[in-house]
Formats: C-alpha cells, structure tokens, sequence
C-alpha cells in the first residue's frame, strides 16, 4: 500500500504555492501577536482586562465568520473565495497604521479577524484538493508546517525589531507585505473546480458546522482555549514576572521547532492512518508542557515547556484536523475545515478573554494555571469520549 501511494506525487506545484500562501498569511499574523499586548498597554495605556477584551475581539469574528466562510468555499468557486478574502485581510494591516485612537484600533483588529478566519478556511480547503487522494492524510499533516516555521520565525523577527527599533509602524508595514507576498502566491494556483452543487437546505447547520464531527470540534477547544493563553500573554509575563526581555522570541522558536520535528517524525504514522493514536501521544505530552510552564518559574523549565508544548501539538492538531476530515463527505471539505478553526478560535478567544480577567485580579501564574489544568481535562475528554466518537463515525 505504501508503495503505491508514494507512485502519486505529494509535492506538487499547487501544493507547494498554497503553502506559501500560508506561511506568508500566518507569518503576517505572528509576526504581531506576541506583541500587540505591549503595543496596546505602551501606546494607549490600555490595562490587562481592557487588553484581552481588543485581543479577543479578533479572535471571536474569526471564529463567528468561518463557518459561513467553510460554506462558501464549499458552495461556490473556491480559487475566486480564496482570492476575495486575502485581498481584505492584506487591506486591513493598514489599518492599525491608521488607528490612533484605543477604540479605532479595536475596530480594526476585530473586523481584520473575518479575513484571516474566512482565508484559513479556504486555504485549507483549496490545499486538501490539489493533494493527491492517497497522499491526503500525509499532506494535511505537512501543511501545517507552513504556519508552524512562520510561528518560528515571526516572533523572533517582531521582537528583534521591537527592540531594535521601538517602531510598530515597521511592524505593521512587514506584516502587509507579508500578507500581499502570500496572497500573490496563491493567485497562480491552479485547481480543477468542482461542479457546484445547489440543495434547497442552503440554511441547514451542516453546511456551516460539520455536526458529524462535533465532539472532536470539543475537543479542540480546550487546546485553543490553552494556547490562546499562551500566545497572547507570554511576552508581557515573561517581562513582569520572570524578568525575561528577550527570551519570547527564542521560546517561540523552540516551540515551533518542536512543532516541526514532531510533524516530520509523525507523517507515516499519518499515512498509515493511525490518527487517534497521534493524537493522544500529542495530548499527553503538550499537557506535560503547560504543566511544567505553570509550576517551573525558572529558564530551563521555561524552554523545555515550549518545546514539549510544540512536539505535542504537532502530532495532536494535525491528528484532529485528519479526524474531521474523514468523517466529512467530500462535498463537506470546507465546512470539516471551518468546524476545525472555529473550534479552535472558540477556544483561544475564551482562552485571551479568560485570560486577561484572571491576570488582571490573580496573577499570569494563576491564569497559566488555568490553561495547564484545562489541557489536561481535553485529555481526560478525549479518552473518555472521543476516541469512540471518531471510530464510530470515520468514513476512509
């Protein structure tokens, strides 16, 4: 059987361009995100809770927008979707050059998160139909090594110049680029359009919420949940309380070099189908590591807890992603892959929100605290539910 899905090509030219679409999409992303949370308090004054409230406001269009994006992507030209969303969400990094104001910049901000929300489904979507069908599996899991090396690198380069320059304008102008670099790459993909189908269910839940699928989506939510925690506050407790200045970058780089190694090392294991077995290896070892960041307060815990975090939730997401997949018919691609995303954007949204309410009244350890214990409850979830859930249902 191996031999004869290695006869298709996984690495084709269509292949190739949507993931650089990708890593410019999410490089554009985190090259920011670390550190809008100093931009907001040094710029506008803005406290912990009021902080998490703008963050937030991104991460909840997202999430409220992809469901009807995976039905669009699903019910018409999925090239024509794709390009119609990169398009606006390049438009709105000008907008925090021009926000001056606290509230203006959480206008922009949360209406810039329908663009990246609806991009991600498409592009997602656009990336499983120029794979080979054989290759699938195997192909998901590589993709998001797109957006796990623009994690790595993104941070690193924000905060360089963070603090080389103090200048966000610089920033916000790398991130357009970045954002128009990728878009461009994925104007010169070409895919076999599908015929399009019309039923007179447009409105049903199905078509925007893949309901097959629900208790993984659940799941996936306690892992968003802790990484929106993570990823929105390290920076600014790094500098509070550990006394840490210039160690986010090196710990966004470990985490993502452990989220591409464990990708790589996990690929046949995709290949092979055994999905609910990387997913648990994951969860296992990304709980380990938001432990260990929530009771170690010392430099070797805080990098080998964004290591063990970045090697689980390289064999957990991508185990997920593939779950949904193959429980979806084929015409459901786009909504199997908006369900992923908006269960993970639930997540972090409550995560960011959570968040800043706990740090603003209890401390960041406590709300690390919180994240650590909630990723250990998905595990408990996972074995308890969805495990039987996804053997029950798979369709391939």
């Amino acid at each position: 059987m191996e031999s004869e899905n290695n006869k298709e090509i996984l690495w084709n030219s269509e292949y190739i361009k949507i993931m650089l679409n990708n890593f410019g999409m999410y490089f554009a992303f985190y090259l920011l995100t670390p550190l809008l949370p100093l931009y907001l308090h040094d710029t506008f004054g803005a406290t912990k809770d009021t902080i998490g409230v703008v963050l937030s406001g991104y991460t909840i269009t997202a999430l409220m927008f992809r469901p009807f994006s995976g039905f669009l992507v699903d019910a018409f030209s999925r090239k024509k979707m794709l390009m119609l969303f990169l398009f606006v969400y390049f438009i709105f990094f000008g907008g925090y050059l021009l926000a001056s104001t606290l509230l203006l910049f959480a206008i922009v901000r949360t209406l810039h998160g329908i663009p990246f929300g609806a991009s991600t489904v498409a592009c997602s979507t656009v990336a499983i139909d120029v794979l080979p069908p054989s290759r699938r599996n195997e192909g998901i899991g590589y993709y998001g090594l797109s957006n796990n090396i623009a994690t790595a690198i993104a941070p690193t380069v924000g905060l360089y110049i963070y603090h080389t320059t103090h200048n966000f304008s610089i920033l916000f102008w790398l991130a357009m680029i970045f954002a128009g670099a990728g878009a461009l790459a994925a104007s010169t993909v070409k895919i076999k359009e599908r015929p399009l189908k019309r039923t007179g269910r447009l409105l049903s839940l199905d078509r925007f919420f893949l309901t097959r699928g629900w208790a993984i989506a659940a799941n996936l939510v306690f892992f968003g949940f802790c990484y929106g925690v993570l990823s929105n506050y390290l920076a600014i407790y790094g500098r509070e309380e550990l006394g840490i200045t210039g160690g986010t970058g090196t710990f966004f780089m470990i985490l993502s070099a452990g989220l591409i190694l464990s990708r790589l090392q996990g690929s046949k294991s995709l290949r092979q189908g055994n999905l609910t077995r990387n997913a648990v290896e994951g969860i296992v070892i990304s709980t380990a590591g938001y432990v260990l960041f929530a009771l170690c307060h010392t430099m070797t815990g805080y990098y080998l807890s964004a290591l063990l975090i970045g090697l689980g939730n390289g064999h957990m997401y991508p185990a997920h992603q593939n779950m949904m997949i193959n429980v979806a018919h084929s015409n459901e691609r786009g909504t199997a892959n908006s369900s992923v995303l908006t269960a993970w954007d639930v997540g972090q949204g409550i995560g960011i929100l959570c968040g800043g309410v706990v740090a603003e009244h209890l401390g960041y350890s406590q709300a690390f605290g919180i994240a650590a214990v909630v990723h250990a409850a998905g595990l408990v979830f996972f074995l308890l539910l969805t495990h039987s859930f996804f053997l029950q249902r798979r369709l391939r």
